[in-house]
This record gives C-alpha cells, sequence and structure tokens, in this order.
C-alpha cells in the first residue's frame, strides 16, 4: 500500500472529497481542507482540517500541522476554488479581486508553503486544478477563466523552476462535473435593461444545465491517482467529456475568428 502524504485543499465536497475519499482507499494518508470543518460534524471519509487559503497564516499554520505529524509532504492537490459569471463590464471590482485571491493566489500561497519541505525531502508533487475554462476566454465567465489561465501559466514556469528538486508541477483541467459550484459561484447580477441582459441570461441557463449534466467526479480523482503513480507526470491533463477535451484541439488548429464563431454559436450569442 502507498503511504504518501497527500493534501488537499477544498476537500470537503465535490471533487475534492472524490479525490481523497479514492486516495485514502488505495492506502494513502491524505488531509484535506476547508474553511469551516464544524460545518461537517460527520465527514469521516478522511482527515479535514481548516483552512483559508486566502490567508498566509492558515496556510502556513496547516502545512506546518501536516508536517509535523507525518515528517514529510509528497503531495499537494491545489483544489479549492469559486466560480463567478458576469459581464466584463459589469462585475464588481471586489468580486473580480476575491476570485484571484481564492483561484490564483491562494494556489500560490499553497506551494510557496509546501515547496520548501518538498526540496529538504528531494521531491514532490503538486497538482493544479484549473479548468479546460482556462485555456480560453468564455464569454460571461472571463474572470473565471482569467484566473484558472493564470494559474496553468504559474504552473508550467515552476515546473522549470523546480525540476532540478525532483518536484513535479502539473495542470489537472476538469470540465463540466456535477458538483456543488454553481451553488458556491458568485453571479453578477442580470441588470434589468443593460447592453448584456438577454446575452448573460441565457448564458447562465446554459451554463446550469452544463453542471447538472455533468460527469462523475471521481472520473477526476481516477485521474489524479494515475498522475501521483507516474515517475515524469506531464505538465496539462484535461479531464472531461470528449468534446470539451477536442474543443482545446480545435484551438490550437483553427484561425482565432473561427473558434470565437465556434464558441458564439455554442452559446447561442
Amino acid at each position: 500500500m502507498d503511504k504518501k502524504v497527500v493534501l488537499i485543499t477544498g476537500g470537503s465536497s465535490g471533487i475534492g472529497k472524490s479525490i481523497g475519499t479514492y486516495l485514502t482507499g488505495r492506502g494513502f494518508t491524505v488531509y484535506g481542507t476547508t474553511r469551516n470543518p464544524k460545518n461537517y460534524p460527520d465527514f469521516d471519509a478522511f482527515e479535514l482540517m481548516q483552512l483559508d487559503v486566502k490567508q498566509s497564516e492558515s496556510v502556513e499554520k496547516t502545512v506546518s500541522d501536516v508536517i509535523g505529524k507525518e515528517g514529510r509532504l509528497d503531495v499537494l492537490i491545489n483544489n479549492a476554488g469559486v466560480g463567478i459569471t458576469g459581464p466584463v463590464e459589469e462585475t464588481p471590482y471586489e468580486e473580480i479581486q476575491n476570485v484571484f485571491d481564492i483561484n490564483f493566489h491562494g494556489p500560490v500561497r499553497m506551494m510557496k508553503a509546501v515547496l520548501p519541505q518538498m526540496r529538504k525531502q528531494g521531491g514532490g508533487l503538486i497538482i493544479n486544478t484549473t479548468s479546460i475554462a482556462g485555456y480560453m476566454g468564455l464569454p460571461f465567465r472571463g474572470y473565471y477563466s482569467a484566473s484558472k489561465g493564470a494559474l496553468g501559466l504559474i504552473t508550467e514556469a515552476l515546473s522549470m523552476e523546480t525540476k532540478k528538486f525532483g518536484i513535479s508541477i502539473t495542470n489537472l483541467a476538469p470540465g463540466d462535473f456535477a458538483t456543488n459550484i454553481a451553488a458556491g459561484r458568485y453571479h453578477a447580477p442580470v441588470i434589468k435593461d443593460s447592453a448584456y441582459e438577454q446575452a448573460y441570461q441565457n448564458s447562465l441557463d446554459l451554463m446550469n444545465e452544463h453542471v447538472d449534466a455533468g460527469g462523475d467526479p471521481m472520473q477526476v480523482a481516477k485521474k489524479v491517482h494515475k498522475i501521483i503513480l507516474k515517475t515524469n507526470p506531464k505538465i496539462h491533463y484535461p479531464v472531461g467529456e470528449f468534446m470539451q477535451k477536442f474543443s482545446l484541439f480545435l484551438k490550437k488548429i483553427l484561425p482565432d475568428r473561427v473558434y470565437e464563431k465556434l464558441l458564439l454559436n455554442h452559446y447561442k450569442l
């Protein structure tokens, strides 16, 4: 049985809980995190620790506690994230800052906290959970796409900076999966008589349909397990339905305006 020590942010539900449950069942020592463990009094899938990725002190304490208990930290899975929708022009700036603080700065805080230990022990793996939406700017999801895209680029940069230490950095990009992300997503209000009113409302309806019809998050958990077992994992791992992954291929080969037209048609804009 593999006894690698794994730390998962956002481990109380959805993809994070599925990953933690799957890895626990395969012998890994798993610690999950959530901002409010008291909200999950019956949680027993694995140990759940308090952590707010927006607070450096909280990040450093949790990482230190795990290392103190186990003497090592082999895998960090940056899974905590938040959704946001709205027209670029009309989304409140405080919400823009919040989504970047959680989706980008949060994982950066976590990586800064674990890298000294991974260097000390001669290796480790960091899996940054981004999104297929992070490979393209999606209408009315621009700030979400931007936050996840930024994390994907930092993943590429850090992979080169840490390779000589035996540390692997990889990017896991899920498509639509049946989780509670829609419930926790910030929606900029649909403003009556706004220039974007109808188009934004139509896009919201379509987004919610996609999440409701999403795949089983256990698919992501199985992919994470395979990545952990690899001696030299790739930098990018999209996971989702065929058409979602195929859209990344189309973006590489099609002229920009042709690809944009496909997205406009898809979102009925």
